[in-house]
């Protein structure tokens, strides 16, 4: 509504004879676009959004299509009288692209029906945003009449991108809305100027692309999926082409993957699907391994959930086949160790996720005041991460012991794990006697920090013996020197408050309270004498305790019954009159009773 009455605003300045109106289009989209779904990429949400704009400005306008029968009414260059039949367009442009859009998010794709309906619904777009344009130009001012041709062109260059289809064309409607884009964003205020660029940034993506196919860019496969990445409503086509074209390429590369190698053994992999997503998922290691200095985490964890998505499809597809495989016992054998071989590598690659996670944490840990507003990690947190990687450890080493003949790769993969297993117990013990320190218990901390530096000791030892290297080592040696520092604070900081015990005892005792009766809730000495529970000497509590509430409240006590004589009004007594005494009276008083 802003918008349109700013919009309105600028229409009333022009010549009333001939007036000229003026949209801010990528700014009115953007915003309608980021508050109603595509900050989250739900097109669903939007197209209702649009939907219902609509209806809004048709009856605003008086511009509806009849009761019962549906009459259409065409909007015309004579029709537009005021702003808003532009923005009837121009929505009618949105919703038909989001509709689109939709279609092609679905999670398995769009088939071979879905996909000519949204091909239809691009069209349809297409037809809009050129009747946007073409009133723009006679109706709106001259950005106005430019950022319509952008749109349209875009549009246009969209519907040509999902065809396949004649690349040079789809190049060069790209290519105008960036010039298009590219003078806007040096005029105008400060947001306009900002909100161009950024669309000729997302605009730049698709164009690459479209070098690529005709043959005039020397495009790596790498630098599209670093182009993938960018983030944008206008480049999700954009992705979904990327996420294609990488599958075809996956497929034929699939071709020539035969067997899979997991500690000495091969496994054959007949089932096309199973090959492609374990290729997929060996894509996706390779990225999280090469840039592993560079990719901020929670672009790895977003990854780690692509690798876990790819090995389950994998899982799904190998145990489909073993259904399928009957009475083949040689067959069964061969899918059954592929699949233990699956299982294995995901849960390696599970284990690395959550020493990706403690890693975060770690960081956390340390931080006084976070510059994000983000939670402090308590040390709590951080056992319980070290709980579900010695959760995972003995889940893998179960794995990969199970079986009778067990090659030596194998024996030496469940050693490592255990030696793991030894080093993370050691680290949980480290956090947990950290938990114990916060909390104020000196002697359990002392006690937990000795014994993870014990545990720590071993492992490192083991490793040594075993002639293991691993990153984890020098974590390791740290850690015992923090074992070592925390145990002699530990012991300080204990002996210390020992010292100070009767002193502080004293205070507290002194300090205890008769009543209590300016606090809410007291509980109240004389209320537990039956618990065991420590008033004064618990370092842990706060306040001062109270002996007793003073004057006491005022209960129920038992008083002396109340007899009500309910019959007493129903007993006939007889006549007295007999026995009462008589009074005897004189003369005169005779005369006058």
């Amino acid at each position: 509504m802003a918008s349109m009455e700013v919009d309105s605003a600028n229409s009333n300045a022009s010549d009333p004879d001939n007036p000229r109106f003026s949209v801010n289009v990528l700014q009115l989209l953007k915003s309608a676009q980021m508050q109603h779904g595509l900050r989250h990429g739900d097109y669903t949400r939007y197209r209702r959004y649009c939907t219902a704009r609509l209806r809004r400005l048709y009856k605003s306008l008086k511009f509806t299509h009849g009761r019962g029968k549906y009459t259409k009414r065409a909007i015309t260059q004579s029709t537009v009288s005021e702003v808003r039949f532009l923005h009837v367009v121009l929505y009618m442009a949105e919703r038909a692209w989001s509709h689109a859009m939709e279609k092609r998010q679905l999670p398995a794709g769009p088939n071979a029906r879905q996909r000519i309906y949204l091909i239809g619904r691009l069209r349809k777009a297409v037809k809009w945003a050129t009747l946007f344009a073409q009133l723009c130009a006679s109706k709106g001012d001259s950005r106005t009449s430019l950022e319509a041709e952008a749109y349209a062109s875009y549009m246009t260059g969209n519907l040509l991108f999902e065809q396949d289809q004649n690349w040079d064309i789809a190049l060069l409607n790209f290519k105008r809305a960036r010039a298009v884009y590219e003078e806007l964003g040096k005029v105008g205020d400060l947001e306009n100027q900002v909100l161009c660029r950024e669309r000729v940034e997302e605009l730049e993506p698709s164009i690459r692309y479209c070098l690529h196919k005709i043959g005039k860019s020397d495009l790596q496969a790498s630098e599209l999926l670093h182009i993938g990445e960018m983030e944008g409503p206008a480049l999700d086509l954009f992705k979904a082409k990327l996420e294609a074209v990488m599958s075809e390429a996956r497929s034929q590369q699939a071709v020539s993957m035969t067997e899979f190698h997991w500690l000495g053994h091969r496994f054959p992999i007949s089932n096309a699907k199973t090959r492609v997503a374990i290729l997929k998922a060996r894509e996706l290691e390779k990225d999280l391994q090469g840039s592993a200095d560079s990719l901020p985490a929670e672009k790895r964890l977003s990854i780690f959930d692509k690798i876990f998505a790819a090995y389950h499809e994998a899982r799904s597809s190998i145990r489909s086949d073993l259904v399928s495989a009957g009475n083949a016992e040689n067959v069964k054998d061969d899918l059954s160790g592929l699949d233990k071989a699956v299982s294995a590598v995901l849960g390696q690659r599970t284990i690395e996720r959550n020493q990706l996670l403690v890693k975060i944490a770690k960081s956390k840990l340390v931080r006084r005041h976070d510059e994000k507003n983000e939670k402090v990690t308590k040390p709590e947190e951080l056992v319980r991460l070290y709980d579900l990687l010695l959760q995972n450890i003995a889940d893998l080493s179960d794995l990969v012991s199970s079986g009778r003949d067990r090659r030596q790769e194998e024996v030496a993969f469940a050693e490592e794990c255990s030696l793991k297993s030894i080093a993370f117990r050691g680290e949980r013990c480290f956090y947990l006697a950290k938990s114990y320190s916060l909390a104020g218990k000196r002697a359990e901390g002392y006690v937990l920090y000795c014994h993870a530096r014990s545990l720590v000791e071993d492992a490192i030892q083991k490793f040594r013996t075993e002639n293991i290297s691993d990153p984890i080592i020098e974590e390791l040696k740290t850690l015992i020197e923090e074992c070592r520092a925390n145990s002699c604070i530990e012991h300080a900081t204990g002996i210390i408050e020992e010292v100070k015990a009767p002193e502080n005892l004293s205070k507290k005792i002194s300090n205890i309270s008769l009543t209590g009766a300016e606090k809410k809730s007291v509980k109240y000495l004389l209320q537990s004498l039956d618990n065991y529970e420590s008033a004064v000497g618990d370092s842990n509590i706060k306040t001062a305790p109270c002996i007793e509430a003073f004057p006491p409240a005022f209960r129920a006590i038992p008083r002396n019954p109340i007899v009500l004589d309910l019959a007493f009004n129903y007993i006939d007594f007889p006549s007295l009159e007999n026995r009462m005494k008589k009074d005897r009276k004189g003369f005169i008083s005779r005369l006058w009773g």
